[in-house]
């Protein structure tokens, strides 16, 4: 898994390893195994939330998908043409491959190995993700979570806004004993930051423990907490919850979390830590719009229909194709 990596995590900022006497580690609540469907123009994606987790359950996220890894051959890249968002934003962060985004807000290019795309709908955007034109002609690995926040109702309609996050602004950090590399998105984890601005108070990050690792992380008492196994297997919190390939552990409460990996291959775990300040509202959802109340989702609906999300440029209009 490439993502980014450094030859040697011992030179990177620590994260120290809680005090017990003082800090809780949270329980596992319940593990989810993530459903398989297709979306976009084809493409299959495991989904861990919303299925047997719901969106309330997941507060303050909405979605979490698992494209690949896989090697995709020749000419059979698949993406998501043209389509409507209101109400949340989109995180797409990229492990391997690349994939060209374009939006009505003037925001794209293309997200690789180590990106993230940061895209707030807030009131409405149109926008597209698709294999770029080097990914469909040579195929290749490919490999992406794309990960849906929710916005409270006062903003659900603030503008549209686009951060490029590339692999070089990432906050990387290790675990005490070097065992483990984290790749901070967003969010603090022990004093420090990752890059992306959030308009919900939310960590986002993405580990990856070397085998027999155990990584320990300060956790914020009043965000929720969840653990999503990308590769991998391992176990979690202190009871040594066994966790493999597109599982997701819900946490309960506590202080901090604890993810070690398996000793007995020689594969690295690598899992996504996600958890924000719940938002405690009705979600009303249809498709790509995720509102408070029908009556919004209705009047999404109508903005959409009648152009006010955007438009999309004329040099766009035809469907893209490198055939």
């Amino acid at each position: 898994m490439p993502a980014i990596t450094v030859e040697d995590t011992l030179v990177l900022p620590r994260i120290p390893r809680p005090d017990t006497a003082v800090s809780r580690a949270r329980p596992v609540q319940r593990v989810v195994t993530a459903h398989q469907q297709t979306e976009g123009a084809g493409f299959a994606i495991r989904r861990p939330f919303p299925g047997e987790l719901s969106m309330a359950q997941a507060d303050p996220f909405l979605l979490l998908d698992q494209l690949g890894p896989q090697l995709t051959a020749p000419d059979e890249a698949k993406g998501a043409p043209w389509h409507p968002h209101r109400g949340f934003e989109t995180v797409s962060y990229i492990l391997d491959g690349e994939i060209a985004h374009h939006d009505t807000n003037g925001g794209g290019g293309v997200i690789g190995e180590g990106d993230t795309q940061w895209m707030t709908a807030g009131g409405g955007i149109l926008h597209d993700e698709l294999p770029t034109e080097r990914m469909y002609r040579a195929g290749g690995p490919s490999h992406g979570v794309q990960l849906w926040v929710n916005l409270p109702s006062h903003l659900k309609m603030t503008p549209p806004r686009y951060q490029s996050i590339t692999r070089d602004d990432l906050r990387l950090l290790s675990s005490d004993d070097g065992g483990a590399l984290v790749r901070l998105i967003a969010g603090g984890m022990a004093g420090f930051s990752g890059p992306g601005v959030t308009h919900t108070p939310i960590t986002y990050a993405h580990a990856t423990l070397a085998p027999g690792a155990r990584l320990s992380v300060p956790w914020t008492p009043a965000y929720s907490a969840f653990a999503y196994v990308l590769t991998g297997q391992g176990t979690v919190g202190t009871g040594d919850r066994p966790l493999q390939q597109g599982q997701l552990v819900v946490f309960g409460p506590g202080d901090h979390l604890e993810v070690t990996a398996a000793d007995h291959t020689a594969e690295p775990l690598d899992v996504l830590l996600l958890g924000g300040l719940p938002i405690g509202e009705p979600i009303a959802h249809y498709g790509p719009f995720v509102m408070n109340s029908r009556q919004e989702i209705l009047q999404a609906v109508e903005d959409y229909q009648a152009g006010r999300l955007g438009i999309i440029p004329a040099d766009q209009l035809a469907p893209r194709s490198f055939a």
